[in-house]
């Protein structure tokens, strides 16, 4: 008597379970190496941002020292001006950084990272100092009130822009001591702070490339300044007689404010509370494009007792577009 022949239905068993068991194998790994190929995206990732933040805050030392041997600079000539022709305000175009390293022998302009680096040294005194539009009471400053007034209808924004400023910046220094009440407004640290103030994104905007709140009142530098800026702090002059100090200060920095005095009417006063020739406040700017992604930084500096300090860092960071 022959045996009986397998079930074809134990035969399809059999093939489901073998087929169920490859397909499962074959997910697990796929997943395993989907994990790894994460893992080194994401070291790839950190290694990238790690080296970005160290060639940056190499830059800011860089800039740091051009500040420090400039102070010493003018301690040598013994005139303590910042004007637009010192070595500080020319800014760095867009370079790739072997270029930097081609001079050590053990590195060429072909070997070095695909890193570009750019960067600008900022006078902050050149711009309107919000910090002094108040006083310590809170109270507006009437000449500074006045100027900004005058510096806000230069730049376009609405009439009312410089007493709500001045409102708004009170009510903080109001609020920031021990005894501030719960609702009172946080005081600005920056310029963009204002629009948590109730000051329109738009007005700030327009009002950016003349104006800046530092830590402390300071005087506008007439050596950098904008023409609409420097109408805003002296009191008694138009556009045109701003631009004649700016093609005077283009021929020969002014190296005290008697200097930039003889070039305007019979008359005009200079507050050195509100203008100078120097500054020690500076804004520097770096980018840095490592090969998809682009790292900026901007840091606030500050230059006293033979030192520059830094004192504010804020970093930005995004994808490259593509060529």
């Amino acid at each position: 008597m022959s045996a009986p022949r397998p079930k074809p239905r134990q035969q399809g068993a059999a093939l489901l379970l073998a087929m169920i068991i490859v397909a499962l194998i074959a997910t697990t790994a796929a997943g395993m190496v989907w994990q790894q190929t994460r893992a080194v995206s994401i070291e790839a990732a950190e290694r990238a941002r790690a080296q970005s933040g160290w060639i940056l805050s190499g830059a800011l030392d860089w800039a740091r020292l051009i500040l420090r041997e400039d102070e010493r600079g003018s301690q040598q000539r013994n005139a303590a001006y910042d004007s637009l022709d010192e070595p500080w305000a020319q800014p760095l175009a867009e370079a790739r950084l072997s270029s930097f390293l081609a001079a050590d022998k053990d590195n060429n302009a072909d070997g070095g990272p695909e890193a570009f680096i750019s960067g600008a040294i900022e006078d902050a005194q050149s711009r309107f100092n919000l910090r002094g539009l108040v006083d310590d009471a809170g109270k507006p400053v009437p000449v500074q009130l006045a100027a900004l007034t005058r510096l806000c209808a230069l730049a376009g924004t609405p009439t009312d822009t410089a007493d709500r400023i001045a409102q708004a910046l009170g009510e903080a220094r109001l609020g920031s001591g021990d005894d501030a009440a719960g609702g009172a407004p946080i005081k600005p640290a920056r310029l963009s702070d204002l629009v948590w103030l109730g000051i329109e994104a738009a007005t700030v905007a327009r009002l950016d490339p003349y104006v800046d709140l530092l830590p402390v009142a300071t005087p506008v530098n007439l050596n950098t300044a904008p023409r609409e800026v420097i109408v805003a702090a002296i009191d008694g002059i138009d556009l045109g007689t701003a631009q004649r100090l700016l093609q005077a200060r283009q021929r020969k920095a002014f190296t005290r404010l008697d200097d930039a005095l003889a070039q305007l009417a019979p008359g005009t006063v200079l507050d050195p509370g509100r203008v100078g020739v120097g500054s020690a406040y500076f804004r520097v700017a770096g980018r840095l494009r490592l090969e998809e992604r682009v790292l900026e930084e901007r840091s606030l500096l500050v230059r006293r007792d033979n030192r520059v300090d830094v004192l504010q860092r804020e970093k930005h960071s995004f994808s490259a577009p593509l060529r």
